[in-house]
């Protein structure tokens, strides 16, 4: 075994300091992944997304001297990252861009050098559609929403990424979640109404003469039962 697969990411931050020249790309091999997940999300965009977490390695490469271990590694990758997605995203403000889908826009497949795996294709419209729906938010709440929802770190890891309070990352993911709703709505599948064909079933069929213990002995008692359910 590689002795870098053993070492901490701190160990081969320092390593690469010192002048070991594959500790770098060890280290990014090992986040490479929810790094380009979190670009991606944030920027909506695959050819942007690359172009930012490019940035974001080589000043996190020029950078990793003054690295004080203040927080985790991980931590201070994700920040860089986040603060390059939004560099992109300040810049581009005054021409807001179509998000692309999830598919390699040139078709060689050079699209995300192998990064990212490809959308499951029953999901490719609604990821669509929800990328679409997180380019519409402030800035501030989409990165916040990226990282607290879609990628699972905790609101204090976020804060620690951000450079921000915790109750301003709740914040702005509660705000964030409240447009996205109101955009999403359609996406809610409905719920069933007592006129449905559904809530129309009857407790007992023709067949049964006598009601079964324990359900509902006609259409009212039924309809009245599935009213409460849905209440």
């Amino acid at each position: 075994m590689d002795g870098r697969d053993a070492a901490t990411d701190l160990e081969l931050l320092r390593a690469h300091v010192a002048g070991d020249r594959d500790a770098f790309a060890e280290l990014f091999r090992r986040h490479r992944d929810r790094l380009w997940a979190v670009a991606l999300r944030t920027l909506g965009d695959r050819e942007e997304a690359a172009d930012a977490l490019q940035d974001a390695l080589l000043s996190a490469h020029r950078a990793a001297g003054r690295f004080r271990g203040d927080s985790a590694v991980t931590t201070w990758l994700h920040r860089i990252v986040v603060n390059a997605c939004l560099d992109r995203v300040r810049r581009r403000q005054a021409h807001p861009t179509v998000p692309l889908p999830d598919g390699d826009p040139a078709g060689d497949g050079s699209g995300t050098r192998g990064v990212e795996p490809a959308a499951p294709i029953q999901d490719h419209d609604t990821a669509l559609v929800v990328r679409q729906a997180l380019a519409t938010l402030p800035v501030e709440q989409r990165a916040a929403l990226v990282l607290v929802d879609v990628q699972g770190y905790p609101v204090a890891e976020v804060a620690r990424i951000l450079g921000v309070a915790e109750g301003t990352v709740k914040s702005r993911c509660a705000r964030g979640r409240a447009r996205l709703a109101v955009a999403l709505g359609h996406l809610r599948p409905a719920r069933p109404q007592p006129s449905d064909p559904v809530a129309d079933v009857p407790g007992v069929t023709p067949g049964n003469p006598r009601p079964v213990e324990g359900v509902g002995s006609g259409p009212g008692r039924y309809r009245r039962d599935a009213n409460q359910e849905d209440t």
